[in-house]
């Protein structure tokens, strides 16, 4: 079973920004997100969209989002 649970995009989103990353770009439901030493991101899910746990651990190993970040 996965260390991670479902999650709201807002929140997910959220929870990047607290850890350093920020939004550089917007475009729609897009967001391009940069931090240093880490290649950009690109977040796209509408906010109120449901993350399940196999997309949280994808977006955690190319982010260093943990789960107690949420």
């Amino acid at each position: 079973m996965s260390e991670w649970p479902s999650a709201k995009a807002r929140r997910v989103l959220a929870a990047l920004l607290r850890i350093g990353w920020e939004v550089k770009r917007d475009a729609g439901s897009h967001r391009i997100l940069s931090r240093l030493g880490w290649p950009d991101f690109v977040f796209a899910f509408h906010d109120r969209e449901e993350i399940g746990p196999r997309m949280l651990a994808r977006i955690a190993k190319m982010t260093g989002l943990r789960p107690e970040d949420l």
